[in-house]
């Protein structure tokens, strides 16, 4: 039973510490949709969409005002287009069409995003798998609302590196083809190891192969409710520190489990997992960031943020998961760049690098996110940072990503605005010794020993 000391405490979460939730994803099956005549397909994948969609963001609203708590983005993930339009798309440009298509329907339904925009490549592509990664610079360029997602490794398979050199060429595409609006494309594209199949975050969500016909997923926010906890114990042991982390984790996913089960209950839809990610955007105030500098440092990247982010994570996730009946997703602390502000200030102070940004990948919920780098970035030093990032992924057995912008036309000292959650970044510096040789091999990197458990 909510007693009225937690009313008053989750409205002032809301009134002055940014708490909200983050998304509702409404996940998707299109298996039923396939067809080998492209018209046919396109015109089962709008209708399929549209019919279960229609109450989603109307829905979402009604939450809203009945508690009073914040949906800031309502989402469709769909199962990998890869899959779906195999048997109709013989090249890239007809893949664009269905991309096309689930713009319209994204638009039609009033949704933020759609992700599933994807193919699962951990071991080896399809000619079908080949073609959606060809297609996905102008996909992403013609539409508004889509996301995609490739998974190019995993703990199991190993990292297809065939795929991770194609998506360098493809990365640095994207942003050619979205020159005009600072390389924004690349913002809708990121590159998985070891992708869950229950992410309600884009752009990397998509609906997995082993769900159900349709899913509600959320995923809950609020670093700045975290960071004005931290406020009261900036002299403490790590003993007090850690319990304040995981009460207040604790507090915020019981609001997102409120909210997916109001959700499941309204729409007819089951319930999946809430996704306790503490996600910052970029409000002042509302930055993982902050957190790090509550906890003791002075910009992120000093010496110890390693450490104060793996006691963030884990602190997160032992509070967060005894408030919810499924937690799953990504679930701990995303650390983009350009989606927060503190992030952004630390890269400005000359705190935090590229390199010290993959270390923190390693005990973070995904990756390298949402990073600026030079226009001039080569190909094959893109596929290179992403062959880094997966490894990390392969190794550890976690979720890694990458979200990289070569913005064209940007040198380090520049920024990139993309508006929205998305914020703005500034450019930061690549390793420029070349990796060619190495991205020039073909084949797959071996799934590491541990990988052997079945």
């Amino acid at each position: 039973m909510i007693n009225i000391y937690e009313v008053y405490e989750t409205n002032r979460m809301i009134e002055h510490e940014n708490l909200d939730v983050r998304t509702i994803t409404l996940g998707i099956s299109l298996f039923d949709c396939i067809s080998d005549d492209l018209d046919t397909l396109k015109k089962n994948i709008y209708n399929k969409i549209t019919n279960v969609a229609e109450n989603l963001v109307s829905t979402g609203n009604e939450i809203e005002e009945l508690y009073g708590i914040p949906i800031v983005n309502k989402r469709i993930s769909v199962t990998p287009i890869s899959l779906i339009g195999g048997a109709a798309c013989r090249t890239p440009e007809d893949f664009v069409e269905i991309a096309r298509v689930l713009d319209d329907c994204a638009k039609t339904v009033g949704v933020n995003f759609l992700g599933g925009y994807s193919a699962l490549v951990s071991k080896a592509m399809t000619k079908a798998d080949s073609l959606l990664i060809e297609s996905i610079p102008e996909a992403l360029a013609v539409t508004d609302r889509v996301c995609s997602s490739v998974n190019v490794g995993s703990t199991k398979t190993g990292i297809n590196m065939d795929a991770v050199r194609l998506l360098g060429e493809i990365v640095k595409k994207t942003a050619e083809r979205t020159a005009d609006h600072d390389s924004l494309g690349c913002a809708k594209l990121v590159i998985f190891c070891n992708a869950p199949d229950d992410n309600p975050f884009m752009a990397g969500a998509f609906h997995g192969v082993t769900e159900g016909d349709s899913v509600i997923n959320v995923g809950v926010s609020g670093p700045g409710v975290v960071k004005a906890a931290l406020e009261s114990c900036r002299d403490s042991d790590f003993e007090e520190l850690c319990e304040t982390i995981k009460k207040t984790a604790f507090k915020i996913t019981r609001v997102g489990q409120l909210v997916a089960r109001e959700a499941s209950q309204r729409l007819g839809v089951p319930f999946g997992i809430v996704d306790l990610s503490l996600a910052p955007t970029p409000a002042v105030g509302d930055s993982v960031a902050d957190i790090l500098k509550a906890i003791g440092l002075e910009h992120p990247g000093a010496p110890g943020t390693t450490a104060a982010l793996a006691l963030l994570n884990d602190q997160v996730k032992k509070g967060g998961v005894m408030a919810s009946s499924y937690v799953g997703g990504l679930s701990g602390a995303f650390i983009p760049v350009s989606e927060d502000q503190g992030m952004i200030e630390a890269v400005m102070a000359g705190a935090l690098t590229l390199e010290k940004l993959e270390a923190m990948t390693c005990v973070c919920s995904v990756g390298l996110d949402m990073i600026a780098i030079p226009g001039d970035t080569s190909a094959a030093t893109l596929s290179g940072i992403i062959a880094d990032e997966m490894a990390l992924g392969m190794v550890n057995q976690k979720t890694t990503a990458v979200r990289l912008i070569p913005a064209v036309g940007k040198k380090v000292g520049d920024k990139v605005e993309f508006g929205g959650l998305l914020g703005h970044a500034p450019i930061m510096p690549v390793n420029t010794f070349g990796c060619d040789k190495f991205i020039g091999r073909r084949g797959r990197i071996p799934a590491p020993i541990h990988s052997f458990k079945n």
